[in-house]
């Protein structure tokens, strides 16, 4: 941390009329995938300025340039640990997109059932080792519920965090049968999925599907999980929380939450972003896509789509850009630059995505009358992941029972010469979109635009910070903090995946 003098720190005032500032760097974060920093100005206690930094540039976008347009499949799981399906994914559509090929419907489920598995694991993750430990440190240990936050929650030592990634081990073993192995599979095509389920297969991987369900219900709820699914009201929310109140973690973290005021911390833009996510071969939506404003649900305006790398280390080009014309080039010693990360905007509009904007392009009950008092926040964000959890694991049961063993689940795709394609996906974390250029039988371009991109952008072209850059400000920082837990809970509540942004 530096302190320097304010606008008088070098004038003859008197002590009274001088304004100190302080800036904090903070970071790197640990409990995060990939690289990141914070550089905070604070003043008078609270956060008056924000700029977040991706530290680290990764390059695939152009080691994709030419390579034969398959090796996607293969290049694009490894930009990431943890949502390497949805990276497949979302290349296998815009791959079918090009090829003009359709999944049949057991390709479908397949698909489905493996985002879904990836999905719900990483909801599980953030809750128990990525969130929550954050409440075990010594700065709350006056509060009532901190010795059970330690009991639960503590790093390595937490009681039910072991119990989660014992659970979460158990529960990814699907990946392995459904994809040969987690992360990186490569059992997901433009066709569909290459692995099909024999009935034995099937019955397996329900005992894995029950298994989490009965943590979940046991552990984190302490009710069915078509209860939590399906909360309508902050009267119903009210009323499973008084059932019993020290039965689930969940609880825990509503009464945290009350306790800390979560709900004034870390306010997002007024408008999030949703791809839609889990069609079923009829191509109908389990979660709706859209942008929510508030008041009324938006197509997407895909044409709208640009990504600004005014602050980004990248070459700017033309201004603004389309990704299906974007450019992803280095330019490391750029004037007035301060991140890897482009600023994707809508309309030139910031937008928040994630679990709470899924929830809110669905109509959610609860979720939309929270969003109206708060808009987005630290605990809606949370709540919205831990509600979606419930019904991602309601969704494996239903793609398990419609696997038809034996049923053809994969069609075969022939590349064209020249295409244009965008294949598009709901990550845990968001909306990512991957457009494909093929020209001569091979990759000219390809682009990504990844959740984290969105949330975690730097200011644009006309200063607008970021989703992340503005719900910092107002964050209090206690004296003498150099990472201020206040700050950690705002990152964490985003769920930050660096090593996607970067590319």
């Amino acid at each position: 941390a530096q302190r320097h003098g304010g606008p008088c720190g070098g004038c003859a005032h008197g002590a009274k009329d001088k304004i100190e500032m302080t800036r904090l760097l903070v970071g790197p974060f640990n409990r995060v995938e990939g690289d990141l920093e914070v550089r905070l100005e604070v003043d008078a206690g609270r956060v008056r300025e924000a700029w977040v930094n991706a530290p680290m540039y990764r390059g695939f976008e152009q080691i994709l340039q030419g390579k034969h347009p398959f090796d996607a499949l293969v290049v694009v799981p490894r930009i990431c640990g943890i949502c390497s399906v949805t990276q497949s994914v979302a290349a296998a559509r815009a791959l079918a997109a090009a090829c003009g090929v359709q999944a049949p419907p057991n390709g479908v489920w397949l698909t489905n059932l493996m985002l879904a598995c990836e999905n719900a694991a990483d909801h599980l993750t953030h809750f128990y080792l990525f969130f929550m430990p954050d409440f075990t440190r010594e700065v709350y240990a006056g509060r009532a519920w901190h010795a059970q936050a330690v009991q639960r929650f503590a790093p390595l030592a937490g009681e039910h965090a072991r119990e989660a990634l014992a659970v979460r081990q158990r529960w990814l073993q699907l990946m392995g049968t459904l994809g040969g192995k987690w992360p990186h599979t490569h059992s997901i095509a433009p066709g569909g999925s290459t692995r099909n389920l024999s009935a034995p297969e099937r019955l397996r991987l329900g005992a894995r599907v029950a298994e989490l369900r009965s943590f979940l219900e046991r552990v984190l709820y302490g009710a069915p999980l078509e209860e939590v699914a399906t909360w309508g009201s902050e009267t119903a929310l009210t009323e499973w929380l008084e059932r019993d109140p020290q039965q689930g973690d969940l609880r825990l973290f509503l009464h945290i939450a009350a306790d800390l005021d979560l709900q004034a911390l870390g306010r997002g833009p007024d408008r999030t972003l949703s791809y839609g996510a889990f069609a079923d071969p009829q191509g109908r939506h389990a979660m709706a896509p859209g942008v929510w404003d508030g008041q009324q649900l938006h197509a997407v305006d895909f044409a709208q789509i640009t990504e600004d790398a005014r602050h980004a280390w990248l070459a700017e080009g033309a201004g603004p850009l389309h990704p299906a014309r974007g450019l992803t080039e280095p330019d490391a010693d750029k004037p007035g630059a301060y991140t890897w990360n482009k600023a994707p905007r809508l309309a030139g509009q910031v937008l928040e995505t994630g679990a709470l904007a899924r929830q809110l392009a669905q109509g959610q009950p609860l979720l939309r009358a929270l969003w109206q008092r708060s808009r987005g926040n630290v605990f809606t964000r949370v709540l919205a992941r831990a509600m979606e959890l419930a019904q991602l694991v309601l969704l494996a049961q239903d793609c398990l029972r419609a696997i038809v063993p034996g049923a053809p689940c994969c069609e075969e795709a022939h590349l064209p010469e020249a295409a244009d394609a965008v294949g598009l996906c709901e990550a845990a974390r968001g909306s990512l979109g991957h457009w494909l250029s093929i020209r001569g039988g091979r990759i000219a371009s390809y682009q990504i635009v990844a959740p984290t991109g969105w949330n975690f952008s730097p200011r644009d072209h006309a200063g607008t910070p970021g989703a992340l850059e503005a719900a910092l400000v107002g964050a209090p920082v206690l004296a003498g903090e150099t990472s201020p837990v206040a700050v950690q809970h705002i990152v964490r509540s985003f769920d930050p995946c660096m090593v996607c942004t970067v590319h």
